[in-house]
């Protein structure tokens, strides 16, 4: 995905996080828009650091089930909270810890086709959860691989041209976290959703 496109979801969801937050502050009883803002903030976390998508993860995770207190079989917001605990897993090493997330997300993703058993993005996601710490321990591998590299690199780590290499190699390394989960669970198809949920963008200029 190019840095425009980025930028253009990056400012979508943001918009669609304040639109939640306003309706909220309106109506805190809406499931469908708990839902959203949940959804928001955990596509917002994947511009994060680390620490902040925690953070921001959690806090969707907490509007979430907000969302489930009010309706408590929506599937949709199950869905979500699966992948909101995935992604949660992911970017926690600790592979015992990241276990209990994945194990959370298995049960909401079970608790999704419960409700609409036919739905292939449900399906999907719950098929992809039992492989999910697999994937985990082989990311991971890799980072540790990649840190014993930079570790390696000589007397010349301490340069900013270094600094800065292993810094990209962190975001790196983030990305790709997050691109396994989006590509083994679906959070993109969450984009489609917002947008069925938000009004239509302007027609551009001619």
């Amino acid at each position: 995905m190019d840095m425009q496109s980025e930028f253009d979801r990056l400012l979508f969801f943001e918009h669609a996080r304040k639109t939640a937050e306003t309706t909220y502050a309106k109506d805190p009883l809406d499931a469908e828009n708990l839902t959203r803002w949940g959804g928001a903030l955990l596509e917002l976390s994947q511009f994060q650091n680390v620490p902040d998508s925690k953070k921001m993860i959690s806090e969707a995770i907490s509007k979430l089930e907000e969302a489930l207190l009010v309706s408590p079989n929506k599937h949709d917001t199950l869905w979500c909270l699966g992948n909101a605990y995935t992604s949660h897993a992911f970017i926690t090493p600790e592979l015992e810890e990241a276990k209990e997330y994945f194990n959370k997300a298995t049960i909401y993703f079970q608790q999704a086709v419960d409700e609409e058993p036919t739905n292939e993005l449900y399906l999907k996601s719950l098929e992809v959860a039992a492989k999910a710490p697999e994937l985990h321990t082989e990311i991971h591998k890799q980072a540790a691989a990649q840190a014993a590299m930079g570790a390696t690199a000589g007397p010349s780590s301490t340069s900013s041209t270094a600094k800065s290499a292993k810094k990209k190699k962190s975001n790196d390394l983030k990305y790709d976290i997050f691109g396994w989960v989006i590509l083994a669970v679906g959070i993109v198809a969450w984009v489609g959703f917002a947008k069925s949920h938000m009004p239509p963008s302007p027609p551009a200029p001619r």
